[in-house]
């Protein structure tokens, strides 16, 4: 058989396999590609278990952050524990009351008295109650000091809370978008395959170039590439919402909101009154000052003069009994006395004068954060509003931009049936779909961060 004949026969056997269309070229075939997992799955995981996945929504996610969250929970325990220091300053302040109960023995001389003339009798009981009261100002600014220092704290815990707030909120959301971005991921892997498989039907019908199911070939695999890497990021994505929600790591919960639910946005006018009278930085400046001024008051009280009074009842008797008989006639040891004492500090080389000067330094520097912190909240109001007013009206835009891409998708597939399109076409508007949709997600997280952390200034905690 001559060489002719062996390519004529050759032809013949491969005809059938072209589809009576042309010619099919010597090549393997390619692997069909596994199915997909779809983002429900992905997520749910390790959580099919019998009681099913734990449901959490943002309200729940907060509170069970503020039950682990180490950072917030110390504020709280820094805010009771000023709390107490107010009460016990305060408690300082009023009458005070004790019982004491002594025996003093005193040596005698030889005609049996007392030696020692600050004892009335060789045997001297003492049983009586004592109310204590000291009138100082010092005492009453340093109550104030405290009461001052216990609203600081608060604040400070206020401060905590809005930012473990803001803290679960941007993990939250970036973890139903890395859900969402899989999701897409996963319906952009599958239309790679679906078009790796056109382009080899139309090949083998003699329609398109072998050019073509190379081409749709690379972008399936790199779908397929992107799909992981979906996977990985929501895994990791996950696993830093659950260090801030469980107190054992686990991925057993499925996130119930709806990232695209868009939350209304106060007016400037709102936010600019709401910072002014509730924002915790601004009302723990505040606090700072009027505690640095009450410190400038009790030093200077430390030179004037402080007044106590004691007022005892009770027995002081040279017998442990409610009465005694002295020369036959019954006498009450019961009985009661007032002491006043009136002290006036007049010499301590200049302690108190230098403690006068250290508070007012710490004043000085008060006024001076309270004003700066006046100046950074009018500016971070203007500049989150703006930042959340942005991404709002950007948001209806990239949501507009998804949904076209997926119908010039679809248009552009449906063209390159017809022969109408190249395959240079249909990748790129697969590529635009991808990322029209990864930038809806995106658009839609920094949204709800941004007005997360506008309300972290005006002293609203963030409703879900």
């Amino acid at each position: 058989m001559n060489r002719q004949a062996a390519t004529f026969l050759r032809c013949v056997l491969l005809l059938p396999l072209a589809g009576g269309a042309g010619f099919a070229q010597d090549k393997p075939e390619a692997p069909k590609p596994r199915p997909l997992p779809n983002a429900a799955q992905a997520t749910a995981g390790q959580a099919s278990s019998a009681a099913g996945p734990a449901q959490i929504s943002l309200a729940k996610a907060i509170e069970l952050a503020r039950a682990n969250s180490t950072v917030y929970n110390a504020a709280q325990a820094e805010a009771g524990s000023a709390r107490e220091d107010r009460n016990q300053a305060r408690d300082a302040l009023l009458p005070q009351a004790s019982y004491t109960n002594e025996y003093l023995y005193t040596q005698a001389n030889e005609l049996g008295q007392v030696r020692f003339i600050a004892n009335n009798a060789v045997h001297e009981y003492l049983s009586q109650a004592n109310v204590h009261e000291s009138i100082d100002l010092a005492a009453l600014a340093a109550y104030r000091k405290t009461a001052a220092a216990a609203a600081v704290a608060k604040a400070k815990a206020q401060i905590a809370a809005r930012g473990l707030v803001v803290t679960v909120a941007q993990s939250y959301f970036l973890a139903l978008a890395a859900q969402n971005k899989l999701e897409a991921a996963r319906r952009a892997a599958e239309e790679g395959d679906r078009f790796f498989e056109l382009t080899q039907q139309l090949e083998q019908g003699g329609e398109v170039a072998h050019s073509d199911t190379i081409k749709a070939e690379l972008q399936a695999q790199d779908r397929r590439r992107q799909f992981e890497q979906a996977q990985l990021a929501l895994l990791n994505a996950r696993l830093d919402l659950a260090v801030l929600l469980f107190p054992d790591l686990q991925d057993t919960f499925v996130l119930t909101e709806n990232l695209a639910a868009t939350a209304p946005l106060p007016t400037l006018e709102e936010v600019q009154q709401q910072a002014a009278r509730d924002n915790p930085d601004l009302r723990a400046a505040l606090e700072t000052l009027n505690m640095s001024r009450h410190d400038v008051t009790a030093s200077r009280a430390e030179y004037l003069p402080s007044l106590g009074l004691d007022y005892f009842y009770g027995i002081d008797a040279a017998q442990f009994s409610a009465n005694s008989t002295v020369n036959g006639q019954k006498l009450s040891n019961l009985g009661s006395s007032v002491l006043a004492s009136l002290n006036f500090p007049l010499w301590n080389w200049g302690a108190t004068q230098s403690r006068v000067r250290q508070a007012e330094l710490r004043q000085k520097q008060a006024k001076l954060e309270l004003s700066f912190t006046e100046r950074k909240l009018v500016a971070e109001v203007h500049s989150l509003y703006a930042e959340a007013q942005t991404s709002l009206n950007q948001l209806s835009g990239l949501e507009r931009s998804a949904s076209l891409a997926a119908e010039s998708q679809r248009l552009i597939t449906m063209r390159y049936k017809g022969g109408e399109a190249t395959v240079l076409e249909v990748v790129d508007a697969q590529s635009v779909l991808v990322q029209a949709t990864n930038n809806y997600q995106d658009g839609a997280v920094r949204y709800r961060v941004a007005l997360a952390n506008l309300q972290t200034l005006t002293g609203v905690l963030l409703n879900p």
